[in-house]
């Protein structure tokens, strides 16, 4: 069975259907503007609807064993695995990413379903020995119930994986509102999930350009138990009080502002293809946890900064699909007139543009949505490109005298999601990253995250925890059981 299918048509209770209005949305290629798929535009009767498919197909669910549960989700890996290419297609067009980049993130977004597939067995219960006798007390952990997830578009195969396996392995359903730039992939998924035999209304997919409609069905709809949301901290606070009145779960990984810090006693070499890394080969810099603000330490500075300079002019921004492509698009002109006033802003506030600034538009940009890869120095922590999330391919570099300065300034943010440093002083490296305020920290190490470990931020930056042996958790209820034996 092909990933890609019928482009028409979402997932609602096992069978592909239209919006209840008969309302339809466009999905266009951000690289080349061409329109990729006409798709339903849910509304609140279809994701009210969705929700009750999932909340008839929980019961039956909650009750497989997870050694079955498992057995399934070990299928969906398998056949992701077998379609990886297929899939990858499908987030280059809609999202515009390199193509071998959205390789390595569906190979990335796979692993979720075979780490899961394990864990799902692995729900462990505790026997509590009982203050009197005549007691037993058992603790059981049991899943929540049905779950509402909205993705973003940055990695449209990930967000969906790192939601739906950990929720699926606890015995919870699903209801998922990917968002309405990249839903191509979630749909695929859906295909790959009934052909691995997931039960209908398990698993099921909302196509809709109104978020706020499904969101609020999300939270008005009693079956709902749990809100998994990947996206803006602002729309994060709205969902969280919106929770409130049903007191229902949620689960946020939020914006970030990651700090990347050289240090004077660094490999400069690999922190300047690190800081290259996290910072422009990551969806073009569109990510949460790229760096988002770059401190070199003062004395190395003439040193290190032109050679990350030199990095960043040998990156070859074009179209996905074309040869040795490593910086596609960014995904809409919202976001690109975001970045471009960041650094105008930067630059008449007293930043020294080294290079970049500037959109391409022409040849093979002139239809896209391309930003030159952009170096900023100068840069002074009051200027908006260091505030704020940037999402996109500009790095602000500035400087620092010494450790306890960096820290600080690191940690004056109202985020916390990723930080990365460099330093081959080990007790430095112990006392920088236990000081960072941070729910991730990479020292001399800038590739991200692994299944094996919790994703998740401090502060603003999120709630809960993601992957790991934690992200089952965040989808169980505790249920604690007395039982008298006394005659």
């Amino acid at each position: 069975m092909s990933v890609v299918g019928e482009r028409s048509q979402m997932y609602v209770g096992g069978a592909w259907v239209g919006a209840a209005s008969g309302k339809t949305m466009r999905v266009t290629n951000p690289a080349t503007g061409e329109a990729l798929a006409e798709l339903p535009d849910a509304g609140r009767d279809d994701a009210w609807k969705a929700v009750d498919e999932a909340a008839k197909a929980f019961a039956a669910w909650a009750a497989t064993p997870g050694l079955e549960r498992g057995k399934i989700l070990r299928r969906i890996f398998e056949l992701m695995t077998e379609q990886r290419d297929d899939l990858a297609r499908l987030v280059t067009e809609e999202n515009g990413k390199p193509f071998d980049e959205a390789r390595r993130e569906v190979a990335f977004a796979t692993g979720y379903f075979s780490w899961f597939a394990e864990e799902a067995r692995r729900v462990y219960g505790e026997i509590v020995p009982p203050p009197v006798s005549g007691k037993r007390l058992w603790v059981l952990r049991q899943p929540l119930g049905v779950v509402g997830a909205i993705t973003p578009w940055n990695f449209p195969a990930t967000m969906v994986t790192r939601k739906i396996a950990p929720a699926l392995a606890a015995g919870c359903t699903v209801v998922l509102k990917p968002a309405s730039a990249t839903p191509l992939t979630a749909l695929a998924l859906a295909r790959i999930c009934e052909a691995a035999g997931l039960p209908s209304g398990v698993f099921n997919v909302l196509t809709s350009k109104n978020s706020g409609v499904i969101g609020q069905v999300f939270l008005d709809h009693p079956a709902l138990r749990k809100i998994a949301f990947t996206g803006s901290t602002e729309v994060g606070k709205r969902l969280m009080a919106g929770a409130s009145q049903q007191l229902k779960r949620v689960s946020f990984e939020l914006g970030g502002n990651a700090p990347f810090i050289v240090f004077d006693d660094a490999d400069l070499a690999p922190a300047a293809d690190g800081a290259v890394g996290i910072k422009f080969l990551r969806v073009a810099g569109q990510s949460c946890i790229c760096a988002n603000r770059l401190y070199v330490q003062e004395s190395i500075a003439a040193k290190f900064i032109p050679m990350f300079i030199e990095r960043v002019n040998a990156l070859k921004v074009a179209p996905g699909f074309e040869a040795g492509a490593q910086i596609g698009p960014l995904i809409n002109a919202e976001i690109l007139s975001k970045v471009d006033g960041l650094v105008q802003s930067a630059v008449h506030s007293g930043a020294r543009l080294d290079t970049g600034g500037r959109r391409l538009t022409n040849g093979v940009y002139s239809k896209g949505l391309f930003y030159a890869p952009t170096v900023l120095t100068q840069v002074r922590e009051e200027m908006a490109v260091a505030r704020e999330e940037i999402f996109g391919p500009v790095a602000p570099v500035m400087t620092f005298n010494d450790e306890a300065e960096v820290i600080q300034r690191s940690n004056n943010t109202t985020f916390g999601l990723a930080a990365y440093f460099y330093t081959r002083d080990l007790r430095r490296a112990i006392r920088v990253a236990e000081a960072l305020e941070y729910g991730m920290v990479g020292v001399n190490d800038a590739t991200g995250y692994t299944h094996e470990i919790p994703f998740g931020g401090y502060k603003e930056s999120g709630l809960g925890r993601e992957g790991g042996k934690q992200g089952i958790e965040e989808y169980m209820e505790v249920k604690s059981i007395s039982v008298g034996t006394s005659p």
